[in-house]
């Protein structure tokens, strides 16, 4: 089971703006009820009798992994607090084509207007967690060190949606990298040129991530990222706890890790595959050894589950 985030602030603010923009106002979600809010979906104002209930159904047309259920009371409330859901399918479980994942019933002006709006954020979230869930089957394994799966994002997240997206990598069986610059360090090539010339002297690389270690509080990770076998070579002495073969082929991966584990056995560093990792080629990146495979794509080009709402007056 994985453990839902809290409805912080950022992702209340995201609701509010996804309902805001539907509508055309800027909600606010306290009052008990919200006839004025169901008054601007022009259509139920025109169709809708204001005293019919009804019950929706969403279910999945396409089978997948399911993401973001916990979400729908605090969108919900932003329409009218009678509307009440029931979660049939819980986040990170699967969904056959055609499956019931909840219902929702109470007042139909206000379940209409919310519709759309609650399979948005179903459906991208869930798309996220299925096709994540594509890699780690794909990948085949755990790594070595605590039985992780392989399979970890990037930052490449939709702007404002990193919490969720990243709880959504979750729920399809990955790992989360660093959710942002702040809590963690990762040196890259630009990183590594500018302390070399700020120094003026020649600095090894595993100079470099010791002295930086000596300077970073309890539980931040140091990342090192490499393009090249020589560089790795050069790194492994040192104190990065990952380093990151950067669009390394497979042959360059096995000969990486065989470098580590003569070096390091056991570790850290840890050792992650990146770069242009597709679901044809995962399977024989991880059969190299490596600890990990970062894959932007199931964060950044990963395409909606296809959800729908089926709407009766009872059910």
């Amino acid at each position: 089971m994985v453990a839902a985030p809290p409805l912080e602030q950022s992702i209340r603010a995201l609701i509010e703006l996804a309902v805001g923009e539907d509508l055309g106002m800027v909600p606010a979600a306290d009052n008990k009820s919200r006839p004025e809010a169901v008054a601007l979906d022009r259509t139920v104002a025109l169709t809708i009798p204001s005293d019919l209930t009804a019950t929706g159904k969403i279910v999945a047309r396409k089978p997948g992994v399911i993401c973001g259920t916990f979400l729908i009371p605090a969108i919900l409330a932003h329409y009218d607090r009678r509307l009440q859901s029931q979660i049939h399918i819980a986040d990170g479980h699967n969904a056959a084509a055609g499956a019931a994942i909840a219902h929702i019933s109470g007042p139909a002006g206000a379940l209409l207007a919310a519709e759309r709006v609650v399979l948005n954020f179903l459906g991208h979230l869930s798309g996220i967690a299925t096709l994540t869930s594509y890699y780690v089957a794909a990948a085949g394994g755990k790594n070595r060190v605590d039985n992780k799966p392989l399979v970890c994002d990037t930052r490449k997240t939709t702007p404002g949606w990193r919490t969720l997206e990243k709880y959504a990598v979750r729920c399809g069986g990955g790992i989360n990298h660093r959710m942002g610059l702040y809590d963690g360090v990762m040196l890259k090539d630009n990183h590594l040129s500018a302390l070399r010339h700020q120094s003026g002297a020649s600095l090894s690389v595993a100079d470099i991530t010791r002295n930086i270690r000596g300077h970073l509080p309890p539980g931040i990770k140091l990342w090192l990222e490499v393009d090249t076998l020589e560089q790795l070579r050069e790194a492994l002495p040192g104190a990065a706890d990952i380093i990151l073969l950067d669009n390394m082929n497979v042959e360059q991966l096995r000969q990486a890790v065989l470098w580590r584990n003569a070096v390091r056995p056991g570790g850290p560093p840890l050792l992650e595959a990146s770069g242009g990792v597709t679901l044809s080629t995962i399977a024989a990146i991880a059969a190299t050894g490596v600890d990990r495979i970062s894959v932007g794509a199931i964060t950044h080009s990963a395409p909606a589950l296809d959800l729908a709402m089926d709407f009766t007056e009872h059910d």
